[in-house]
């Protein structure tokens, strides 16, 4: 037990990290003191407080979220004083109150039961409003509103919910997204079998409860899906509300498509509890429903809430994104956020829904923001690994056991956990090792990083998928910031075509995992009044660029550059890729300067595509022109004039399409991942790529379809800049027939003969 309780505190940070003295003492004190902060977004500590009652305590980070949570109680409720003996549990509805159906059977009874029970009932409002603290294995423990609805009142197919550390993470981000003005609510990448499904159905009920005149919807990947979640998650939750929070429904007790409340459930106090049923009844007017799972489903109506599950999972001819940019508008008024929408899914392949799911999530980041402080989505990603939340492998303290414990420990479940979550997850990986489809079906279902629940079929790969996730596995395990930098390169003093500089920056469009020495950067050499670039011998750069600035519907391909070394013996990576850039900026031209920058800090050369010659065009009006590399397939000679002029390589081509997709192709079976036969490495070393976004972008590459992969063309071609010495047509022989005059030597006098 005790082991278990110290893996917990080592991995603590896989979900949430506590900000000590984020808010500086003496100020939160204070405000502390008169109960002055606010629920809602703190724009001053950049910090959402959940808090209701005026008072924060705890500041953790969540998936980049500040969250100010309640202040600690003087006092928590403990079902023992011996700490190995507190944990959470479920307390019954007195028997009293389970006999009471409706408020109108509370309003008959006596003033002495009133009396009696008014207190309790009084605590159950007060807890779904405020939270819920109670001591958990000696540690005082906070719970949202929702959350404790969902474990105390929320009927479930096992029963009641357990207590998990995970679904309390995930509690109080929701809470976060609903008290952030700036969040259209959050999308939730999560595991199988994790309890989405019944959370967020909870919460229908929750806030459908609570509201007047408002609507509550639910979507799912058919609408199939989503009538059964109705019919067998939200309705019998609600049948079984006790009474002080249920409302009168108009209709049957169990609707096969809209729940319609009616009257209100009304908070009983001691001011209150004598009041007549006519005093009381007021018009709700509140429904909760669910919709055929189509692109415009509840388009132009008005939503407080929407809860989209299995939202990973929509297939054509229904897509959701689309669906997604519909219903975002039923949660606003102009600029103001009246609704929120609760997202989650574990992720089908890509190419069946799933990289429409991930689009959003990736779009959802609370570190990337606009001007007006929202993420691209509106919505707030939230992932938490299966580890933390596998059935089968959580203590009786709501904690994850994750590796085999030394004794035996207690399950939530009731029985005892004798192995770990993260042993028997690999376990499983090693008996897939052999099977690459099931092995991301796996992944995707049981995933312990963002990658693997994105992780494709293996049949839609043109290149080796085993390779190219064996090295995103290696990239998620490391810390990112020790091999990555982002950030921005600029002229020095602001004046061009002199000394460009690398500044890091987290909001920088370049991603770098090295730079050259001093003697190295800028070497730009001059002939003939064109400038060269000096470290021709060290590596090159690949471009996917393009020539228009704005498109219509927002939905342009990004610009894409990426440098890559080649075997030299200078004092620079040998092989591997060091630069990737993948962005749109607002114009072109500053795309172009981007990535004229670039090559002039490193002296490399540039291999870009010369059907959108804007960018050619830029390096050769600027004097660059040396820059920018001829096609490798064709000697001078045999160019075209604008290729002599501007230099650059067609896509139009089927034998450079080939060319390209073989160049990446030969990289990833020599570079990406293990080398299990020791060729190229020994067999226990692993490639080095620590550009994840570029391959992902490789394991979803389509030959036929090419344009939408920036990442590929563009990393591509710096292969090919690289190799150009592969692509140089070979010189025919030519027979040269010489025909000399033969002689007859007969006689005194030589005669030619013909």
């Amino acid at each position: 037990m005790i082991q278990n309780k110290d893996l917990q505190n080592d991995d603590q940070n896989n979900l949430y990290r506590v900000l000590e003295n984020y808010i500086p003492t003496k100020i939160a004190a204070k405000k502390n003191a008169d109960n002055s902060w606010e629920y809602g977004y703190n724009r001053e500590y950049d910090v959402v407080i959940i808090s209701k009652n005026g008072s924060i305590g705890q500041v953790i980070n969540v998936a980049g979220l500040n969250i100010a949570l309640p202040a600690k109680p003087m006092a928590c409720y403990k079902r023992d004083d011996n700490p190995e003996e507190q944990y959470w549990e479920r307390e019954e509805l007195p028997k009293p109150l389970s006999k009471i159906q409706t408020i109108f059977q509370w309003n008959e009874m006596a003033t002495d039961f009133k009396n009696r029970w008014v207190d309790y009932i009084e605590s159950q409002f007060d807890y779904r409003e405020d939270g819920f603290w109670f001591m958990n294995n000696g540690v005082s423990t906070y719970m949202t509103g929702s959350h404790w609805m969902y474990l105390q009142w929320a009927s479930i197919d096992v029963g009641y919910p357990d207590f998990r550390e995970a679904n309390r993470i995930f509690w109080i981000f929701w809470e976060a997204c609903r008290a952030d003005e700036r969040c259209f609510g959050m999308d939730y990448l999560k595991i199988r079998r994790s309890g989405f499904s019944f959370m967020s159905s909870s919460e229908c009920i929750n806030v459908g409860t609570l509201v007047k005149d408002a609507r509550v919807g639910i979507l799912s990947k058919t609408g199939a899906d989503a009538k059964k979640m109705f019919t067998d998650k939200v309705v019998p939750i609600n049948s079984r509300l006790p009474f002080f929070f249920k409302p009168i429904m108009d209709g049957m007790d169990k609707p096969k498509t809209e729940l319609a409340y009616r009257v209100p459930a009304s908070k009983i106090t001691k001011k209150n509890m004598f009041n007549t049923a006519q005093e009381i009844v007021e018009g709700l007017d509140t429904t909760i429903d669910w919709k055929n799972t189509e692109d415009n489903s509840y388009d132009g109506e008005k939503l407080k809430l929407l809860v989209h599950d299995e939202s990973g999972k929509w297939t054509k001819p229904n897509n959701i994104k689309e669906n997604w940019r519909v219903t975002k508008t039923c949660l606003r008024l102009g600029s103001k956020i009246i609704g929120k929408c609760m997202m989650g899914s574990t992720s089908n392949a890509l190419a069946k829904g799933g990289q429409n799911f991930k689009d959003i999530y990736e779009d959802s980041r609370v570190t990337t923001r606009n001007a007006n402080g929202q993420t691209k989505s509106g919505l707030y990603a939230l992932f938490i690994p299966m580890e933390w939340n596998m059935e089968g492998f959580i203590d009786i303290y709501g904690m994850p056991v994750f590796r085999k414990p030394q004794a035996k420990v207690r399950g939530v479940d009731g029985n005892w956990i004798i192995n770990g979550a993260i042993d028997f997850w690999e376990a499983e990986v090693d008996g897939l090792k052999n099977d690459a489809d099931g092995l991301n079906e796996f992944y995707r279902q049981y995933p312990r990083t963002e990658s693997h629940a994105f992780r494709d079929e293996s049949k839609q790969s043109l290149f080796n998928l085993t390779k190219i996730y064996q090295q995103i596995d290696y990239n998620d395990s490391i810390i990112k910031e020790h091999v990555t930098t982002r950030g921005s390169f600029m002229w020095q003093d602001g004046v061009k075509d002199t000394k460009v500089i690398f500044s890091p920056d987290r909001n920088g469009r370049f991603l770098i995992s090295w730079t050259p020495s001093k003697t190295l950067q800028n070497n730009v050499h001059i002939r003939n009044g064109i400038k060269y670039a000096g470290n021709e011998h060290i590596g090159s750069f690949g471009c996917d660029s393009y020539d228009i600035s704005a498109v219509v519907d927002g939905r342009g391909s990004n610009g894409s550059l990426h440098g890559m070394t080649k075997f030299h013996m200078d004092q620079a990576p040998i092989n591997e890729f060091f630069l990737e850039y993948i962005s749109r900026p607002q114009t072109a031209e500053i795309f172009f300067e981007d990535v004229l920058m670039a090559c002039v800090f490193y002296g490399m050369p540039i291999l870009a595509e010369n059907n959108k010659p804007r960018l050619l065009y830029h390096f050769k009006n600027r004097g660059y022109r040396g820059f920018c590399m001829n096609r490798p397939d064709k000697v001078y000679a045999k160019l075209s004039a604008t290729e002599r002029e501007l230099g650059g390589i067609p896509n139009s081509s089927e034998d450079i399409k080939q060319s390209h997709a073989s160049a990446i192709e030969s990289y990833i079976e020599k570079s990406i991942g293990m080398d299990m036969l020791g060729i190229y490495r020994p067999s226990d070393e692993i490639g080095t790529m620590p550009f994840t976004r570029t391959l992902e972008d490789w394991a979803r590459f389509d030959i036929n379809n090419r344009t939408k992969f920036d990442a590929s063309i563009s990393s591509g071609l710096a292969i090919m800049a690289n190799q150009k010495h592969l692509y140089i047509p070979e010189k025919k022989e030519t027979k040269i027939s010489i025909n000399f005059a033969r002689y007859k030597n007969d006689g005194t006098l030589s005669q030619m003969i013909e």
